[in-house]
């Protein structure tokens, strides 16, 4: 496949540094012993297998060539580049954005446990001038990370009290999460797990615990459902992230496997043909996206959510309502409206969980409220999310509506619709009960 085809008719030629990365991808897929290795089989090696063809939308490009001239197009859609050139200190994200006198004191805080890191690809949706833009509040830190409130806790869901084995939490019966790993390409600085993320020397990636979190998944036949979570599973590479789906595929009665990941909103370039088809051996497979605002909503990811939705991969989203980036009606229905052009279905909209220094973050409950009944009625069923909170203290997602059934009398049951018009349905039987 040649260059113009696979990504745009102003492609760079791929030089010897183009070679040795698809080298290096090679070895990673084909578990060759090092990047020489591979050079003999990239005769037969087929670039759109290894890398994600699309071209790239007038902003990136324009954005790569100011801020990475000397970096090819191959490279840039390569997703081990972009994940290997994250951004993490102040220096070069002051290079690229205006950091105010907030987000560059707060980048060089002691007390800072929650790292940056942000992918030169999302680097290039942040505003530059505007600290208070959606994305770029979502992922560069401010002093307020550092103002502790009262119910604010570490672990406020309780996750490690209900993890038998290092790296699974077991809170429902027929189902668990699977912390496979403590990586993300992009931090998002309101993280339910920043506590994982600030702990030294914490390691998901680790074969020992991977069997024993199996053992216990094959040892309870109760449990049917898999959700792979972190940390990111999609910032494994293909073989790991194989390896570990054909485990948990042989377990007779787990059903279902779903993935958890925000890679298709922070590094579409992972969505490599080569990875699709590896998902695809291991349906029924499920993907949950986590999509915070409509500005991520880019052609390259895009392609990329198509991209998974043609495999037969079902995608739901989950977003998280926060203040001032995403808490309005009209913000929110342009993200699900945007999602289900894309093929992705909204699932989740979470109520901030109380981690250490998300007060800023975090919106009344009533917000969430506002915003369903903003929705339902007003667009199509598809586009209403369920908007959860995750109780404090273990008590799993308890889902919150606007009230509609508001009453009864000796006719039935009185509904107020998304207009506020009062109707009855007839629900009078002897065995019906007070809803209140």
């Amino acid at each position: 496949m040649e260059n113009e085809s696979l990504f745009g008719d102003d492609a760079e030629p791929p030089g010897p540094s183009a070679e040795i990365v698809m080298a290096q991808n090679e070895a990673a897929t084909f578990r060759l012993s090092s990047p020489a290795d591979a050079l003999p089989v990239l005769a037969k090696a087929k670039p759109e297998r290894l890398y994600f063809p699309f071209k790239d939308s007038p902003r990136a490009k324009a954005f790569r060539k100011k801020h990475y001239p000397d970096i090819s197009r191959i490279e840039w859609f390569d997703w081990r580049w972009q994940f290997q050139n994250a951004i993490r200190d102040v220096e070069t994200l002051g290079s690229i954005i205006r950091l105010s006198d907030n987000e560059r004191q707060a980048m060089m805080h002691p007390s800072g446990d929650l790292p940056v890191a942000i992918t030169p690809y999302y680097a290039s949706l942040l505003s530059v001038d505007n600290p208070s833009s959606p994305l770029r509040r979502s992922v560069v830190p401010v002093v307020d990370e550092c103002l502790h409130t009262k119910g604010e806790e570490e672990d406020p869901l309780c996750e490690d009290a209900d993890s038998p084995v290092p790296g699974i939490v077991h809170r429902y019966p027929d189902r668990v999460l699977f912390l496979v790993t403590d990586i993300c390409s992009t931090y998002c600085r309101y993280c339910t797990r920043s506590r994982i993320f600030g702990r030294r020397h914490q390691c998901f990636i680790d074969l020992e615990k991977w069997e024993k979190a199996l053992a216990y998944i094959a040892s309870n036949p109760n449990i049917r459902d898999v959700l792979l979570s972190g940390g990111d599973p999609l910032t494994l590479s293909d073989d790991r992230l194989e390896w570990l789906l054909s485990r948990l595929k042989k377990i007779q009665h787990v059903e279902l496997i779903r993935i958890g990941t925000k890679v298709p909103a922070v590094l579409p370039q992972r969505i490599t043909p080569a990875l699709v088809s590896m998902l695809k051996k291991h349906h029924p497979l499920w993907m949950s996206i986590h999509v915070t605002h409509p500005d991520e909503l880019t052609p390259e990811m895009s392609a990329a959510c198509i991209r998974l939705a043609d495999a037969g991969i079902p995608l739901g989203s989950q977003s998280v309502l926060l203040s001032g980036i995403n808490d309005s009606v009209a913000t929110m229905t342009r993200l699900m409206h945007g999602l289900l052009q894309i093929r992705v279905r909204p699932y989740y909209l979470y109520q901030c969980d109380p981690i250490p220094g998300s007060s800023h973050f975090r919106t009344p409950v009533g917000k969430g409220l506002e915003i369903i009944q903003g929705l339902r009625g007003h667009t199509s069923g598809y586009a209403v999310p369920a908007y959860v909170v995750d109780a404090p203290g273990g008590g799993g997602k308890i889902p919150l509506l606007p009230e509609y059934a508001v009453g009864r009398d000796e006719d039935g049951l009185i509904l107020r619709n998304y207009e506020g018009h009062i109707f009855r349905y007839p629900d009078n039987h002897a065995d019906a009960k007070d809803i209140h």
